[in-house]
């Protein structure tokens, strides 16, 4: 489903800050964008498991033409 439908742009921007190591500037965007400390937790968690995923080589496949 992601691969189709993508983020939305505070998921970018979670990203992005938790690239540089502001997880504490992460949670905050989630939590406002989101409504509750829960929500963004797991939101974090969930953007930090796709980055490790990207970071391992495990994102989008792409067959190779031969």
């Amino acid at each position: 489903m992601r691969e189709i439908a993508g983020f939305a742009p505070y998921e970018k921007r979670s990203t992005e800050l938790l690239k540089v190591g502001k997880d504490k500037r992460a949670l905050k965007v989630a939590k406002r964008k989101l409504g509750t400390p829960k929500r963004a937790k797991r939101k974090r968690e969930e953007m930090s498991r796709v980055l490790c995923k990207r970071r391992s080589g495990g994102g989008a496949t792409t067959e190779k033409k031969i």
